[in-house]
């Protein structure tokens, strides 16, 4: 009573705003900056597992999807705390620190200069940074999961009986806040993450990627607080939750003490906990579990779902993002489903479910569902396409039992080549042979010109062959994978008469001694600017148009002469073709999923609510959350149970 009292005196004297109280505006302030928060920061969470820790994408999915998870088990811990124990405002409080701490430890695990004590840009304990992040992560997890069952219930607590209007329209506030935060940080933290750098050396920036969803989680935290006077706060009540988990564990464990014949049967199983608990609780439990049969399958739905930012996000690396007047960066193509959402949804209910219902087509919310599952297999059908046509245009790298080989002729001579069973060819003046050729042998006789040479070659490598004026060969050893995060792997041959020193931006390579090879180095897409200049102090600007995932071998020819015309000579070939497949393919498997999940998902959550009585919607909010962690736990299981070399046969793994 003395809280009833207190929330009503507090309820008269407190601000409004057009009839809404002021508290609900710190509140989703406080939603629009977490969110921004948890979706900014795992929008990069895939690539930093892949491109800093270095995990492959198995791995990489498999912790992400475990982190997803968790972030989905923890709500039932959360709502257990604030109805048990703390209330909501003190739980949302104190989680929300935990997640802070959590995000900040995110950002200082993703500074490389911390451990990299030689600033050669590689960190040299990869085991402080990998267990920093997995700490970062667990109290996101407990922070992100404890407070999500809780900030609505908040809000809704804040309007009086008689202001069920403006309690609906805070609910659509409250939605159209989370998917705000979740679209701009979409957007802006892949940018962040395509950033250089670094105290020693410039690296992609995810300490700034993770930095700012943890200085959006600072401020969430300190708006949530600074509108402490104004709320309403309900003292806890007892968690519904575990009343129906007692009830059902003490049903199950009576029918099991009674199981002999002896004891009659009981119209429901539920019935046998008649002897603890009223009628009126087990009926209402019976209704949720009705409900909650339905949740079945749900899981598999949330197991394609969440893929969106774990393996389409991998597939979207190795695509080309050059939109034209824009660049797309892989982790940015999530962002399609937040749009989609804000598109679909209104058009669904305006327009497709009255058409349907104008046809005289029963659409009830199960049929809505069974299309909602539909459509998210066909995504992954068309995200199954995408990976086959993106695999054809992956080189076919040696297997550990192959090598490859092709040559670079460094004079401007065409040089007949012959190499220990193959067929002869010749290799033009200037450049190289046409494709790499496979060899089952490490040991092979090369001719080159008449003059003949055994050759070692590794296995499970990639050479180029350098032939210079002396018919002499020398090995280079190439990159055998498509380079990471859609950059370009160029280096140099000096096949010029005295040392070169060659660099791009702040990146210097050099000195190289003549008929010598600079060391791969990386190179965004786009117009490259390199600089050439001997020891005289002499410089050619050479321009090289790269596009996402390309290497290129970029031979100076003994030719080559400084000044207006010096990039004549200059040769650039290219060892491994650039990203061929477009993006925005990726449009189709994310149209099909989002029209999956407004079907599906908001058909779903929908259905159950109105099907539940009215003091059992927290269960079936934990049953919903429940299910997308089920999800996730199965796509990690499948991430582990075998590693298939192309990807494509992941889309099938999961379809099926």
């Amino acid at each position: 009573m003395a809280d009833e009292e207190r929330n009503t005196k507090k309820a008269k004297n407190r601000p409004s705003c057009l009839g809404y109280p002021v508290s609900i505006f710190f509140i989703v302030v406080n939603e629009f900056c977490e969110r921004f928060s948890y979706y900014g920061m795992k929008a990069v969470l895939v690539l930093y597992f892949k491109y800093f820790i270095g995990w492959d994408n198995d791995l990489s999915t498999t912790i992400y999807h475990t982190f997803v998870a968790l972030c989905y088990l923890t709500p039932i811990l959360g709502a257990i705390i604030a109805d048990s124990w703390l209330g909501k405002f003190k739980t949302i409080v104190y989680l929300s620190i935990v997640y802070t701490i959590g995000q900040v430890i995110m950002a200082i695990s993703a500074i490389h200069d911390i451990t990299d004590t030689n600033r050669d840009g590689t960190p040299d304990n990869m085991t402080f940074h990998t267990a920093m992040s997995m700490l970062g992560l667990i109290l996101i997890a407990l922070g992100t999961g404890g407070i999500k069952p809780c900030v609505a219930a908040f809000g809704g607590d804040q309007f009086e009986e008689h202001q069920e209007k403006q309690r609906s329209t805070f609910f659509s506030i409250f939605y159209l806040s989370i998917n705000a935060g979740s679209l701009l940080s979409t957007l802006i933290t892949p940018i962040l993450r395509a950033q250089e750098c670094g105290i020693y050396s410039k690296q992609s920036c995810f300490p700034l990627a993770f930095g700012v969803p943890a200085a959006l989680m600072v401020v969430a935290l300190i708006v949530f607080i600074a509108g402490h006077n104004m709320y309403i706060m309900e003292s806890p009540k007892g968690n519904i939750l575990l009343q129906v988990m007692k009830c059902i564990g003490f049903a199950i464990r009576n029918r099991f003490n009674h199981r002999s014949k002896q004891h009659p049967k009981r119209e429901h199983w539920m019935d046998w906990a008649e002897e603890k608990y009223d009628k009126l609780l087990i009926a209402q439990v019976k209704m949720v579990l009705k409900v909650l049969f339905l949740y079945i399958p749900l899981p598999m739905f949330w197991a394609l779902f969440d893929q969106q930012g774990s393996r389409w996000t991998l597939q979207a690396t190795t695509m080309d993002g050059n939109f034209g007047a824009f660049i797309i960066q892989p982790d940015q193509m999530q962002i399609v489903n937040p749009i989609l959402i804000v598109i679909m949804v209104p058009i669904m209910d305006s327009a497709v479910y009255p058409l349907i219902k104008k046809c005289g087509l029963n659409f009830t919310p199960l049929r809505r569902m069974t299309v909602g599952m539909l459509l998210a297999s066909l995504a992954f059908v068309a995200a199954a396409l995408l990976q086959i046509q993106i695999d054809r245009t992956v080189p076919n790298f040696p297997s550990s039992s192959q090598t490859q080989v092709k040559f670079l002729n460094l004079e401007n001579t065409p040089v007949p080549v012959v190499v220990e069973g193959q067929e002869p060819f010749v290799v033009p003046g200037f450049n190289s042979s046409n494709n790499y050729m496979t060899l089952d042998t490490e040991n092979v006789t090369v001719s080159a010109g008449g003059r003949n040479a055994t050759a070692y070659f590794q296995k499970e490598s990639r050479h180029t062959v350098l032939i210079n004026a002396d018919r002499m060969l020398q090995t280079l050893n190439d990159i055998t994978e498509k380079p990471n995060q859609g950059m370009n792997a160029i280096r140099f041959v000096n096949g010029f008469r005295s040392h070169l020193n060659f660099s791009v931006k702040s990146d210097h390579l050099g000195p190289i001694a003549p008929l010598q090879a600079s060391d791969y180095f990386s190179v965004t897409h786009g117009k490259a600017s390199f600089t050439i200049e001997n020891e005289e102090g002499q410089t050619c600007h050479y321009i090289l148009q790269l596009g996402f995932g390309s290497s290129y071998t970029v031979l100076i020819p003994n030719t080559f002469t400084f000044g207006e015309s010096c990039t004549e000579n200059i040769k650039a070939i290219q060892d491994i073709n650039p990203n061929d497949i477009h993006m925005a393919w990726q449009v189709i498997q994310y149209f099909l999923m989002t029209c999956g999940e407004v079907v599906f998902s908001v058909t779903g959550l929908d259905f159950s609510y109105s099907q539940a009585p009215s003091n059992m919607k927290s269960v079936l909010q934990a049953g919903w959350l429940l299910t997308v962690a089920v999800g996730n736990i199965i796509v990690l299981i499948v991430a582990e149970a075998g590693s298939l070399p192309e990807q494509v046969y992941h889309w099938n793994r999961s379809f099926f």
